[in-house]
């Protein structure tokens, strides 16, 4: 037997349990309406269309369960190619999250450098290949001095009054902002014009 042969008698079988209770009321008495019938008559009766026989409507409800199990594994499909995927491009998240922080304590190195020092150039060679290789991986800095500020990139720490400068201008970087295949991983942090 077929799947297809199993799915119709399944479905036929349903029907007739459904049958079964209209049967079972007719053997009250006359004058007294059981529950159901109470339910029923205030329902519309649900009658096949004209010209359909019973295999037919079996035939509707096996295509309407294989639409619905079909609609199922779609969209189960589609969220878990979407997990996976977020799986991938945010794996680093926790990794460059970390190297931001050594980032950050080089370049506060190397605005503390003295002029001319061979040592210091070289460091700051090593930072140059340690960014490259975070945008390398889709690890982009957020450009916020002189920007309007914008609380879903910035995180303002404090405002300040700056003579020439509109209001809600981004004055000062106190920590550089990331972003991660364009999430955010950290926002800047920053000084705001009054």
């Amino acid at each position: 037997m077929t799947s297809n042969e199993e799915v119709k008698e399944k479905a036929e079988e349903e029907l007739k349990d459904q049958e079964v209770p209209e049967e079972d009321t007719a053997e009250q008495p006359a004058g007294e309406e059981s529950s159901g019938e109470k339910a029923e008559s205030e329902k519309p009766e649900e009658k096949p269309e004209a010209g359909k026989n019973p295999e037919q409507t079996a035939e509707q409800v096996e295509s309407e369960r294989y639409q619905r199990l079909f609609a199922e594994f779609s969209n189960y499909k589609r969220r878990t190619e979407k997990e996976k995927s977020d799986l991938y491009a945010y794996a680093g998240e926790k990794f460059a999250k970390g190297l931001l922080d050594v980032i950050d304590n080089f370049e506060r190195a190397m605005d503390a450098k003295p002029e001319g020092d061979k040592f210091a150039d070289g460091m700051e060679l090593i930072l140059v290949q340690l960014k490259g290789v975070l945008e390398k991986n889709n690890v982009e800095e957020i450009k916020a001095l002189g920007e309007p500020f914008d609380p879903n990139f910035h995180n303002a720490v404090m405002t300040e009054a700056v003579e020439g400068t509109e209001s809600g201008i981004v004055t000062r970087v106190m920590q550089k902002g990331y972003t991660l295949n364009g999430k955010v991983i950290r926002p800047a942090m920053v000084a705001v014009s009054q």
